[in-house]
């Protein structure tokens, strides 16, 4: 399998497609709200980026439930592992690509997941909460006997879904759990990876990140939050996606000005698009290979850069 990571607004699916279409592969998409149908331009589906060369490359996970569903990481393990076997079935390269570090990772280091009790999203939902936010949700399962849970966000995050499997194991609230792969079904293993990241410069990344966020609201990203509205979706449940899906709601509903949305969800895509590198170079440090590509290249090069790595 090849993985294609990177923060928000760098091309990832672009990237992943052409390379689909050159390797005879097909995409997974590793993004935690894209899996919901009728929330295309806030999560940034960019179905055209699938067309290449004429040719339309297959795309998994996308578009599989409705907004409002609780789907968890659990369940995209078991859809990865769908998808996966049936691409490998056809003789074809899986693709992985997405931004959600914790979906990246349950992959390819095959977190072993009880299911979890879960009402809501947490890979959506946790990523907007504060790390203060993050502990009290923590103690809220488990007796904290160390702080060394709270030592970088990414362990935090890991920490909470932890504390949930061990619920949902029966294992006693002040369990000390520090690694997810305690917790275990026999279905997942690790997927074997030749892990590609898209690398910017910094100011470059918020750049795109603003120009892209303009575009989206002068193309439909409010008229979609408005009809998801209309279509029954709560505004507490749409501010739970995060983002686009928050800062909208709160335009939409009279919390914010027009000013302050473009701002504001500016700010938080940015301070987003930070987290997930913190999280990437997290599982470089944790013994995952990321091979790292100048975004700034041309298409052609990227992906001849990639091709001649995999070998």
């Amino acid at each position: 399998m090849l993985t294609i990571l990177g923060p928000t607004a760098t091309g990832k699916t672009a990237l992943a497609a052409t390379l689909a279409y050159h390797l005879n592969g097909e995409v997974i998409s590793a993004d935690s709200r894209q899996v919901f149908r009728g929330m295309t331009i806030g999560t940034g589906k960019d179905y055209a980026d699938y067309f290449v060369n004429g040719v339309q490359i297959p795309f998994h996970l996308i578009d599989i439930v409705d907004p409002g569903y609780e789907y968890n990481i659990f369940e995209f393990q078991k859809d990865f592992l769908k998808a996966y076997k049936n691409i490998l079935g056809r003789n074809k390269l899986p693709v992985l690509c997405g931004g959600s570090g914790m979906y990246l990772e349950a992959v390819l280091k095959g977190y072993r997941l009880a299911r979890a009790e879960s009402d809501e999203d947490f890979s959506a939902i946790l990523q907007e909460k504060t790390d203060d936010q993050l502990i009290e949700i923590l103690q809220s399962y488990k007796i904290l006997h160390n702080i060394t849970d709270f030592e970088d966000r990414p362990r935090l995050l890991k920490a909470i879904l932890v504390a949930r499997a061990s619920k949902k194991s029966g294992l006693p609230a002040e369990y000390e759990a520090p690694d997810i792969d305690t917790f275990q079904h026999d279905f997942f293993p690790p997927i074997k990876s030749v892990i590609f990241g898209i690398d910017y410069p910094r100011g470059l990344v918020k750049a795109r990140i603003s120009k892209r966020l303009e575009y989206r609201l002068e193309h439909g990203l409010i008229g979609e939050v408005e009809q998801l509205l209309a279509d029954g979706i709560t505004p507490e449940r749409l501010m739970k996606y995060g983002l686009e899906y928050k800062f909208v709601t709160l335009f939409l509903t009279g919390k914010i000005s027009r000013t302050d949305l473009f701002s504001d969800l500016n700010i938080a895509i940015r301070q987003f698009a930070k987290r997930q590198m913190t999280w990437f170079r997290r599982m470089e440090r944790q013994g995952l290979k990321i091979h790292w590509i100048d975004g700034r290249m041309p298409m052609e090069k990227k992906v001849a850069e990639i091709i001649l790595i995999k070998g």
